[in-house]
């Protein structure tokens, strides 16, 4: 990648442009303004927040392996982005609502979703993988950016109710040039909606880089709808903790929506049907990688003493222990009847989706009379 090339992408990230305390090296840097926000934030919470990253590294590892095998239909993997989820995701409340994308597994997995929930409809088994109102998590959204505006919606439902609950909205980069994104952003500022934007700019928008959707940080944008944006480092799951918990509270004080642009990468592809290898080269993974979150955070708590031998056996065994149940629950999730395509459509019966199940069951039948035949 040209120095061109590499301006194009909008990845480049000068340590005066983001928030960030921790850098690549794993050292520690000063924050007056974003210090505070993690001062309770010991090695033993570090400790859980790398476990945590660990664990959905090799649950995303296994599924991309799933995947091949031919037991799920696709997959979007996250590796690269475990801090901005981990991080983000350990900031909100537990009455706090979720809305994410399709690649925020580590969200879901702290949310308390089961591997079988997360992996029931990348199988084909299921339309939605858990209860909603169960895990404070809308079930993935496909359709680029539109859960931003239904977690806008949540959001002004729940400040009329005088709840002190905020949601956050997941996207990636490419969502911000979707119309559905820059309509609840108009929303939110108009009616001070307690919301945040969590937008993952993991440098492609599939297979186009960031920096043809946008001249100037994604961030910059926040400021033509009336709220804050801030740039986080998204390789730093302090930095981004402490940011998302700064938005969170101004947005349960009443103090309206903000925009968090986490500067991360996508280390593998788009889905399990993209070759990232057609639009990117070695060397940009190579220089990223340098950047690893995981990694990053590992050499911060060998510099404070931590006992790096139990922390490592911990987060292998914790990761295995997933690992095994990601394996044991997708062979135990069900091929769904033909028929129950129709269930949960709509919440009261009605005549045209029962058109359809009369209609779709004739068509079933006749594939039996076509074997009978046979026979």
């Amino acid at each position: 990648m040209t120095p061109s090339d590499r301006e194009a992408t909008g990845l480049l990230t000068r340590p005066d442009d983001l928030v960030r305390l921790l850098d690549a090296t794993g050292r520690r840097h000063a924050n007056p303004e974003f210090d505070p926000w993690v001062a309770d934030v010991d090695v033993d919470a570090l400790v859980d927040l790398h476990r945590e990253m660990v664990v959905v590294r090799r649950l995303d590892a296994e599924a991309t392996a799933l995947q091949r095998q031919g037991e799920l239909a696709l997959w979007p993997p996250l590796a690269g982005q475990e801090a901005a989820q981990i991080g983000s995701a350990r900031a909100l409340h537990d009455d706090d609502f979720v809305f994410s994308s399709y690649r925020e597994h580590a969200i879901a997995w702290l949310r308390g979703v089961r591997p079988d929930e997360l992996l029931s409809v990348w199988r084909g088994a299921a339309a939605s993988g858990w209860d909603p109102y169960e895990k404070r998590m809308a079930i993935p959204n496909i359709i680029i950016g539109a859960q931003s505006l239904h977690a806008v919606g949540w959001a002004m439902g729940a400040k009329w109710e005088a709840s002190s609950a905020a949601s956050i909205a997941y996207f990636g980069d490419g969502a911000t040039s979707e119309g559905d994104v820059n309509e609840a952003l108009v929303f939110a500022s108009s009616f001070d909606a307690p919301v945040v934007f969590f937008c993952q700019n993991n440098g492609w928008a599939i297979s186009e880089p960031v920096g043809l959707q946008s001249k100037q940080p994604l961030a910059r944008r926040a400021d033509g709808f009336g709220m804050p944006g801030i740039r986080v480092d998204g390789n730093d799951v302090l930095a981004v903790l402490a940011v998302t918990r700064w938005a969170l509270d101004r947005a349960r004080r009443g103090e309206g929506p903000a925009f968090i642009e986490a500067v991360t990468y996508r280390m593998g592809p788009h889905t399990t049907a993209d070759d990232p290898k057609r639009y990117r080269t070695d060397d940009d993974l190579a220089e990223w990688r340098e950047r690893d979150p995981i990694t990053r955070l590992h050499a911060f708590l060998a510099a404070s003493g931590a006992d790096m031998e139990a922390v490592d056996a911990d987060a292998k065994a914790a990761a295995d222990r997933a690992a095994a149940e990601l394996r044991a629950g997708i062979t135990a999730i069900p091929d769904p009847e033909p028929m129950s395509v129709f269930d949960h459509v709509y919440a009261e019966p009605n005549s045209h989706l029962e058109r359809q199940r009369d209609r779709y069951a004739r068509y079933l039948a006749m594939f039996d009379e076509s074997a009978e035949g046979a026979r």
